[in-house]
């Protein structure tokens, strides 16, 4: 079993950057790929970004390269979402989830074990 806990997002201007953060407790974090989602009410949940146990590998939606990057610290069970040059349509509930399988993680399997509560980032003037 893994406890997954979101934090970072809060309401930013156009242009702006946050770095979300996805706190695990529980089982072991370094053997879980983790990845990040998305949903804007009224709209299907969008993955955004996966990233396999050790670090090395990462994958980011192609809508969201070059803006969007990702990061893990095993030592502190801690992934992370770096967001940058944030535009309106960011504004979302994000979700972190936890699974052995990177393709689930990544939105291409099937559903994550295991997802946080979601953290929601408002992009606002």
């Amino acid at each position: 079993q893994v406890q997954l806990t979101e934090s970072g997002g809060r309401l930013v201007q156009p242009g702006g950057s946050l770095r979300l953060s996805c706190e695990a407790s529980g089982r072991a974090f370094s053997t879980y790929s983790i990845g990040w989602f998305r949903r804007v009410p009224g709209k299907e949940r969008e993955f955004v970004a996966a990233i396999n146990p050790s670090g090395a590998t990462s994958y980011i939606a192609d809508s969201l390269k070059g803006r969007f990057t990702l990061s893990r610290d095993n030592g502190r069970d801690t992934a992370f979402l770096q967001m940058n040059s944030l535009q309106l349509d960011d504004t979302a509930v994000y979700y972190c989830a936890a699974d052995g399988r990177f393709s689930n993680v990544a939105g291409a399997g099937s559903e994550p074990l295991y997802w946080g509560q979601g953290t929601q980032v408002i992009v606002s003037s």
